[in-house]
């Protein structure tokens, strides 16, 4: 495509340099009459239109010549050839002034091919230039009006040095041009590289920021957004074009102000009500943006959704905490049963003794009685402190919870409570099934209790895969257990899964404690939403069953 350009540039050049000749010999006739003969007027009138013919003929060819443009751009240069030496045979041989036309065609054969090209073009025009001086000066151009007397005039010696200076401007000019015509497209060469290079990094830039899995915002330093990423767009449910110009504490409140002199970067974590309703950790980094001067442009706010990541912290702290309160409440447990055992058979030894009074023995069956409840009390905190290993089997969850909610349709607390499942039949999960019916019939329980006017209790279950999750924890199997009861309080939320916590009257509190250690156990992990007056959801995540 340049090297049609510039071809089209050196037609135009040669119709300009035609049409400056022409209005020179017309203003020279003019001046000075007959001073350029008829026949050399009418030579000359049929070369300038043959010319222009050409010139015209070629720049109409030249949208069609992409296959034959080197063939087409050498027929050129022998059509400025044969003019340029046309134009010297009927403008007076060894004194017309238009010998320097040959270098413009050197010139033109650099640009347009290159300096192998110049040189032979400079050799073209010493053959063409010499051969009419030595033709003249021997006689035999009469037929152009060219006779020998000039030159003789001029003598031998002075036709040898024009000759000799104009070959020598011919080379020198080939060399020069083909120099600098090869460094302009070395040059233009390593530019349109890097052209490219450029147009492929903003290609690049473009889509990371597109597609990358954080928000990227890029502010002038008037505050005004100028790039707002997809994963913003669809965070905060605003486009673009609706984001452009605008503040992005107008769009992400809370989000502070960056400062015009701000040279460092800023870190933090908002709180951000999602268009959803659901209220998400964002964390944010700001950063200066700076121009090629090293000027402050503005700035770079990176935002990253932390929600799953502080949740998992969360929990990663409590099951810590849990674990050594578990391990210290274990040990303190076995220490007290074993008086505890003591205690009973002692007092079993008293009551059976004939001497012991009948208001006695009442007194002696109540400590009994209650040295049971807190012996079954301390087996089921053991059970909880120190779980045993699940023997994992795959379960097909629908079947399993059909024969959960069949025996437990003969509780009284569950008359006025509907159980709806909500998956599919072939959701698997791997784990140990006397365990699993432990856990979901505390939800369950849990569920019904919160409800005591009655309602629906609702299990949904999917598989969920990372790109879903977008933490790399593989397939995962989410069941969720919902009622629409009183719910909790925030504070209790918190608590929830600790031992001995319960909000019931008569709790012992091990019951979702013992739930999260099995679920623990399983590699799974189980989160809890409530709210007062919108009830809970209990969320359970595990592995995909492999099988």
């Amino acid at each position: 495509m340049e090297g049609k350009k510039r071809l089209a540039w050196f037609i135009l050049l040669r119709v300009v340099v035609v049409s400056i000749f022409l209005v020179s010999a017309v203003i020279l006739n003019a001046k000075e009459p007959g001073s350029l003969g008829d026949e050399t007027l009418s030579g000359l009138a049929r070369l300038i239109i043959a010319t222009y013919l050409f010139s015209i003929l070629s720049l109409a060819a030249l949208r069609h010549s992409e296959k034959f443009q080197q063939a087409f751009t050498y027929a050129q240069i022998i059509w400025d050839l044969l003019l340029v030496t046309l134009l010297i045979l009927l403008t007076g041989g060894i004194s017309s002034p238009y010998s320097f036309l040959y270098i413009l065609s050197i010139i033109n054969a650099s640009v347009l091919l290159a300096r192998r090209e110049a040189i032979y073009t400079a050799s073209l025009c010493a053959i063409l230039y010499g051969a009419i001086l030595d033709f003249q000066f021997y006689g035999k151009l009469g037929y152009f009006g060219l006779g020998p007397l000039p030159d003789r005039q001029f003598g031998a010696s002075y036709v040898f040095y024009t000759i000799f200076i104009n070959i020598l401007a011919f080379y020198l000019t080939a060399f020069l041009t083909g120099y600098l015509a090869e460094r302009a497209e070395r040059s233009e060469h390593a530019l349109h590289e890097k052209e490219i290079d450029y147009e492929e990094l903003e290609r690049l830039n473009s889509s990371i920021v597109f597609n990358i899995d954080s928000g990227l915002v890029t502010m002038n330093n008037g505050g005004e957004i100028r790039v707002f990423n997809r994963y913003l767009a669809e965070l905060t449910g605003t486009t673009q074009e609706d984001a452009y110009g605008r503040s992005l504490a107008e769009i992400i409140p809370g989000l502070p102000p960056a400062g015009e002199d701000d040279s460092f970067m800023h870190r933090g974590e908002i709180e951000y009500p999602s268009p959803s309703g659901s209220k998400i950790i964002l964390d944010f980094k700001t950063v200066p943006l700076f121009d090629r001067e090293g000027n402050r442009a503005g700035v770079i706010v990176s935002l990253q959704d932390i929600t799953r990541l502080k949740r998992m912290e969360a929990e990663l702290k409590r099951a810590d905490r849990l674990a050594a309160i578990g391990e210290l409440s274990a040990r303190i447990a076995h220490e007290i049963r074993n008086p505890l055992a003591s205690i009973s058979g002692s007092v079993q030894l008293i009551a059976q003794g004939e001497k012991v009074d009948v208001n006695d023995k009442k007194l002696l069956s109540i400590v009994l009685r209650e040295t049971d409840r807190l012996n079954e009390l301390i087996r089921d905190f053991l059970a909880y402190a120190r779980p045993t290993r699940p023997l994992k089997i795959p379960i097909l969850l629908k079947n399993f919870l059909r024969d959960l909610v069949a025996l437990l349709s003969t509780d009284p607390r569950f008359e006025k409570v509907e159980i709806c499942n909500d998956y599919r039949d072939e959701v698997l999960i791997e784990a140990d099934r006397d365990q699993f019916q432990q856990v979901f019939w505390n939800l369950l329980v849990n569920a019904a209790e919160a409800m005591p006017a009655g309602g629906k209790i609702r299990v949904d279950a999917e598989v969920l895969s990372e790109q879903d999750i977008g933490i790399h924890l593989g397939d995962l199997v989410k069941i969720s257990v919902t009622d629409y009861g009183s719910g909790m309080a925030g504070k209790d939320v918190k608590r929830v899964f600790e031992p001995f916590f319960t909000t019931k009257p008569g709790g012992t509190g091990l019951g979702l404690a013992t739930v999260y250690r099995i679920v623990e156990s399983h590699a799974g992990i189980i989160q809890v939403d409530s709210a007062i007056g919108a009830g809970t959801t209990f969320t359970i995540y595990l592995p995909v069953s492999q099988t």
